[in-house]
């Protein structure tokens, strides 16, 4: 429960905040966000499950409300925040704007701390081997990169040594010889004491709050929380919460080589026998017992090299994908699955261990120099592929239930030789049960577009929500005046999207939504169809900043100076222009969707979803694709109104909302705008 005392510091960090804030407008959402979030978090309605689904629409404030809510809670609980997300952009606003500003004005003695995974920083003294020994690792590469400034750079602050402060992009394969892995860059050594990575690790265990992505989040809960506190310790606030099961599928994903795996368990036979003569005696059994499990390894994966050859002209007749149906394998997979799975999980054990060895070793200039590194770079080529294949054929060696749970395929690549398997989870709703919900402190998920069809129990379902009575669920609207400020207009169309003559149509109507000297943004449901209306409307001397033919960042500045000087900017741009892009005021006025962005299932995860549900006697296109179909719509006529101030009007050109069954449905779904159906 909420103390008084607590309720009142809150309204009164509220209060000075709003006399700080520019322009500061009273809004009601937002008291109504900051009261709920709060009972949440402090077991008033339930004791144990304290888990809040939250909706709030563009502009209610939701950042500073959970803020609001839940930091002073947490400190008076003595208890750590971790905040998620799931974009950098979203990461960056809070560190850099949110939190600072809240901080300063709150009052309240708190820490922060934005947490990255390793694979983001830089090992310090890796990079001075770099500059120290140029003839080690000289490559064409190298040629370009000027390793003294690097070190001038973190020595000035004006470097953070980080992937993502670097003022010149590092090639994949330079990053990866300085990163700071764990057996370069130990804390153990004083040498590396100060690395970027070891500086960061130390802020996370005095802050108080802490900013991850979704990904960070679940390898942390998956590893027994080696750098995040523990869930009973901890108020989760997960933003871009719609994103989390789809982040969670991919996370608990895996896929592996299933042929030419040959030629690198051959290459670490020769590493071995390199090994050997260089290590001491006492790491000599360890080399063996290695040796004897990378052979093993490649025995067991040799016949289902075989077996992929003799089925590759039936599943790759067609396209470069094969889903296997209902998720059953070829009978040689079944039968070698677990056993891969225990051979590859012996590997990695004896791997580490000799990487260990030989690390130390290097540390106590024991080894020649540059063999040494050369070594323990091919150490962590094969760490890498080996954990690949444990990942996978653990996947696979899961016991298939009735209903089938997995996703399971093959896949050429590029036209190339190579077959890549691959196993991805249908659902994750157990796994985040397990791993977040039932230990967790709260937990607060929130997003603007988290309802489907205006209901929750599409979410709560993926999540894994259903089970818990104490789940609280709450819908805030924006604060935006929808109905004076802006209108939806439906044309009346001729032709289905799905008709051939559909996209004749379109370019011949879509001049007449396009007025002079205003932006407009036009949403594609495919790149075919958004190059030919281009070409169409070029011809008729239409000037237009299409998605592809420059980067994001150079189209939006383009569409900023038009829009700057008054000049008409039309930008075209398919699915990713209609989530995280943000246009207010002028820059943009009007908003185009040229079709209802359904998502074909033609990924076999997609697939695999909608036949689960057929199996099960549901309807996939009902149960699947409606409810995902309105959610895209919703996030895409969130990019029209950004301000309060905002206003314009949204067109879209498919006419199913008005003659399918499920229209009405998704135009309930919308914002309030004004609307004007033209049938």
């Amino acid at each position: 429960m909420l103390s008084d005392q607590l309720k009142s510091q809150i309204r009164a960090i509220h209060t000075r905040i709003k006399t700080t804030l520019p322009n500061y407008q009273p809004r009601q959402g937002q008291n109504q966000l900051v009261a709920e979030m709060a009972k949440i978090v402090s077991g008033t309605y339930h004791r144990r499950e304290r888990i809040g689904l939250i909706e709030a629409g563009t502009g209610t404030g939701k950042s500073l409300a959970y803020m609001l809510a839940v930091i002073p809670y947490a400190l008076a609980q003595k208890k750590k925040v971790v905040i998620a997300t799931a974009t950098v952009a979203l990461q960056e606003q809070l560190v850099n704007k949110d939190l600072p500003f809240f901080q300063q004005h709150s009052k309240l003695l708190f820490e922060f701390s934005l947490v990255k995974g390793r694979q983001r920083y830089a090992c310090i003294e890796r990079v001075r081997q770099q500059q120290k020994h140029p003839e080690l690792f000289a490559t064409a590469n190298d040629a370009a990169f000027d390793w003294q400034q690097l070190l001038d750079n973190w020595q000035q602050r004006k470097w953070l040594g980080d992937r993502d402060t670097l003022t010149t992009p590092l090639a994949e394969d330079l990053w990866q010889r300085i990163v700071a892995d764990p057996l370069h860059c130990s804390k153990t050594d004083r040498r590396h004491m100060n690395c970027p990575f070891h500086l960061a690790r130390a802020e996370v265990s005095n802050a108080d709050v802490l900013v991850v992505n979704h990904a960070l989040l679940l390898a942390d809960l998956s590893s027994g929380n080696s750098i995040l506190p523990p869930p009973e310790e901890t108020l989760y606030v997960i933003d871009e919460a719609h994103h989390l099961p789809d982040s969670a599928r991919e996370f608990f994903a895996a896929q592996a080589q299933l042929t030419h795996n040959s030629l690198w368990l051959e290459k670490a036979a020769k590493t071995i026998q390199q090994l050997i003569t260089l290590l001491p005696a006492t790491v000599m059994k360890e080399l063996l017992r290695f040796d004897d499990s990378c052979s093993e390894l490649n025995s067991l994966l040799k016949p289902i090299e075989r077996s992929v050859t003799d089925f590759k002209p039936r599943w790759f007749a067609e396209k470069t994908e094969f889903r296997f149906t209902d998720a059953a394998l070829p009978k040689l997979f079944q039968q070698q699955a677990e056993q891969l799975a225990q051979v590859s999980q012996k590997a990695l054990t004896q791997l580490e261990k000799i990487q260990q060895h030989l690390q130390e070793n290097i540390t106590e200039q024991q080894l020649p120099l540059k063999q040494s590194l050369s070594l323990l770079q091919e150490l962590a080529y094969l760490r890498q592929k080996i954990e690949q294949q444990q990942a996978l054929w653990q996947l696979y060696a899961s016991e298939q239930e009735k209903n089938v749970y997995q996703a399971r395929w093959v896949e050429q690549q590029n036209q190339s030789q190579y077959v890549i398997g691959h196993a991805c989870p249908l659902g994750v709703a157990n796994k985040l049960e397990q791993l977040l919900f039932t230990d967790a402190f709260a937990v607060i998920l929130c997003s603007a577009t988290l309802t489907a069809l205006n209901s929750f129990q599409y979410i709560k379902y993926d999540l894994g929500l259903t089970q818990f009575e104490g789940v609280q669920t709450l819908q805030v609207a924006s604060p935006f005046a929808y109905a004076e400020k802006g209108r939806i207009i439906i044309p009346k169309m001729q032709t289905e999207p799905t008709e051939q003559t559909y996209t004749d149509e379109l370019a011949t109507l879509l001049p007449a939504y396009l007025p002079d000297g205003q932006a407009s943004l036009v949403l594609f449901a495919s790149y075919w169809q958004m190059q030919q209306v281009a070409e169409a409307l070029r011809k008729q001397k239409f000037s237009l900043l299409v998605q592809g033919e420059a980067s994001r960042q150079a189209l939006l500045q383009l569409h900023g100076e038009n829009c700057k000087h008054n000049r008409t900017s039309i930008l075209f741009g398919t699915q990713s222009f209609s989530e995280g892009l943000d246009l207010p005021g002028k820059l943009l006025i009007n908003l185009v969707i040229t079709k209802l962005p359904f998502a074909v299932p033609t990924s076999p995860l997609e697939e695999a979803l909608a036949e689960a549900i057929t199996k099960k006697g549901g309807n996939a296109f009902l149960q699947l694709t409606i409810p995902a179909t309105s959610k895209k719509l919703v996030q895409a006529c969130g990019r029209l109104l950004r301000q309060e101030q905002d206003e314009g009007q949204i067109v879209i050109l498919d006419r199913r909302l008005v003659t399918k069954a499920y229209g009405s449905a998704m135009l309930n779904a919308l914002p309030p705008f004004r609307r004007q159906i033209e049938y």
